[in-house]
């Protein structure tokens, strides 16, 4: 028979374990987080000499054999064939996200490309609402408005001077969306993992189709044969960093719950600004924080609202014992 005190002692115990993995999770969603401008700036350095179709195939290849290979070491199954369909989607729609963020930053400072991306969270509200059928107030949708509106305060003085390319991460940031939808759905069956690598592995192959049938017809211009040996080797570093950071960030989510994780990814932003300027003298310009202060506004909004009907839907669960 356990006492009072023993039950007491123990749930503090476990009280504490977890607020250990919260803090844990915080930590790993920060550096993975802050990593990610990482994969931005080699890729960008990257297009000096290859066009983004190819380094995003190159990319995706690389990924695809270390994913399967940590599949392999934690004894997960390869082999998902009636989900086939909808990893093929993942794989399409997150090679389309990476070739508009590479076409994007080849040309762009890279935190002017991410504060636009930074839309995804409220085009995924809306996508939520009408595919999954998520209850959404006129609040968010008011939020998501205003981020649009940040998001057009971006892209103005940047389709200016860069022209069309400066829709480039708005179109990634939808795609993304549809890719984080189709997650939702395979993640009922699959783990995370699996899915991360069997889209890696679809995405290779459609950009790797891409440059077959682009580059005899002229459609990638590239100078692949200039670029020196030490520029092969990003693409190692490159594919190193990308499945660094999303191990690290699906370690997170593991450990503490996405409303606490959500806001984290607006740290990318700073990354990117410092990387930007270190790497390539890019500094963002007064219209560029002014669009970006609103775009990270109506997302944190949101991710309130989210938050705060998760904590009213929980109360309303009735108690079982």
């Amino acid at each position: 028979m356990t006492s009072t005190s023993d039950t007491t002692a123990s749930t503090q115990a476990s009280a504490g374990v977890r607020q250990d993995n919260v803090q844990m999770g915080m930590a790993m969603m920060a550096i993975g987080v802050m990593f990610a401008p990482v994969s931005d700036s080699l890729s960008k350095i990257l297009t000096e000499w290859l066009h983004p179709v190819e380094v995003g195939a190159g990319r995706f290849i690389l990924q695809t054999a270390i994913l399967f290979a940590v599949m392999t070491l934690r004894g997960m199954p390869l082999g998902h064939k009636g989900q086939l369909p909808r990893l093929a989607l993942a794989g399409l729609l997150v090679s389309i996200t990476l070739v508009g963020i590479i076409g994007a930053v080849s040309v762009m400072p890279i935190a002017t490309a991410i504060a636009i991306f930074f839309v995804e969270p409220l085009i995924l509200t809306v996508m939520a609402a009408v595919i999954l059928k998520e209850p959404t107030g006129w609040r968010r949708y008011v939020a998501v408005f205003v981020g649009l509106i940040g998001a057009l305060i971006v892209i103005r003085p940047s389709w200016e001077t860069f022209g069309p390319v400066s829709i480039l991460p708005l179109i990634a940031a939808f795609s993304f969306s549809g890719y984080l939808i189709n997650m939702r759905w395979l993640g009922r069956s699959l783990p995370g993992l699996s899915i991360q690598g069997w889209s890696s592995g679809f995405a290779a192959i459609f950009l790797g189709l891409a440059f077959v049938i682009g580059k005899p017809l002229g459609l990638l211009p590239s100078t692949i044969e200039t670029m020196p040996l030490w520029g092969w080797s990003l693409f190692g570093l490159l594919a190193i960093v990308a499945v660094g950071t999303f191990l690290f960030i699906s370690e997170a989510f593991l450990r503490a719950p996405a409303g606490i994780l959500a806001p984290f990814q607006y740290l990318e932003i700073i990354g990117a600004t410092v990387l930007g300027f270190v790497l390539f003298g890019d500094f963002p310009d007064a219209m560029t924080w002014l669009g970006t202060a609103i775009i990270l506004g109506s997302g944190l909004y949101v991710f309130y609202r989210e938050r705060k009907q998760s904590r009213a839907d929980a109360a309303a669960k009735p108690v079982t014992k």
